[in-house]
């Protein structure tokens, strides 16, 4: 299955996405995605031949999951993120289960961001936090922009204590890539209830990461964010 998918996509290469690519996703060595391999094909395109895959039993997402190349793993995570969408509840169980098994795989942001929210964070609204809560802990810094991402499904649902605890527990996290999850869940959850938010950043502004400070108040008037960016 791996192939065919490689086939399919291979029809909407980019050469100048593929030598482009590998640098702007940290491909290099010591980098966060060090050894990935990019065919060089945009995400709307992954999405149009995730489409034509969108039932493939999960044994075969398997052989897509575990694949060394980004996009056929990123049409595995679409697959799945359809999957869940359309799944009974019994359904949804065995793909959160399998999604779970292949966080190794999931192994950039932008594989993070395609799925952690419609599945990690629709099964956490519903099952309850404990996933959330142990990736937050975890030292794998995918897993920890997981539990970040995910929390977009409680704002969305305008339950924002989850995305506030999640933010608090990474906030000062060493790396950039979780600097980001935070401060763009603190963001948008500040479109939910701006008060909260001004509340929180009252609280935490001196001393949180300036990149997660400066994309939380992105939509804060400018007299407002200059004020936080000076405590």
């Amino acid at each position: 299955m791996e192939q065919t998918v490689i086939t399919e996509l291979s029809k909407y290469v980019d050469e100048k996405k593929r030598d482009f690519y590998p640098t702007f996703f940290k491909t290099g060595a010591g980098e966060y995605a060090e050894g990935d391999k990019f065919l060089g094909v945009t995400v709307p395109h992954v999405r149009k031949v995730a489409k034509k895959y969108a039932n493939l039993p999960l044994t075969d997402v398997h052989t897509l999951m575990i694949s060394g190349w980004h996009e056929v793993r990123l049409v595995a995570l679409f697959i799945l993120v359809h999957q869940y969408e359309k799944g009974t509840l019994t359904q949804r169980e065995e793909i959160f289960d399998f999604y779970i098994a292949h966080t190794h795989y999931i192994n950039n942001w932008d594989l993070v961001d395609a799925s952690a929210t419609k599945i990690v964070g629709a099964y956490a609204l519903v099952n309850g936090t404990a996933i959330l809560l142990k990736y937050a802990n975890s030292k794998d810094i995918w897993q920890k922009r997981i539990a970040m991402v995910a929390t977009l499904a409680f704002i969305k649902e305008k339950e924002l204590k989850v995305p506030y605890q999640i933010a608090e527990m990474l906030m000062h996290d060493q790396h950039d890539l979780i600097h980001k999850a935070v401060g763009w869940m603190l963001r948008e959850a500040g479109k939910v209830d701006a008060e909260k938010l001004k509340k929180f950043l009252n609280k935490h502004a001196g001393n949180m990461p300036r990149t997660a400070l400066r994309y939380s108040i992105e939509l804060f008037p400018e007299k407002e964010r200059k004020a936080y960016l000076q405590k």
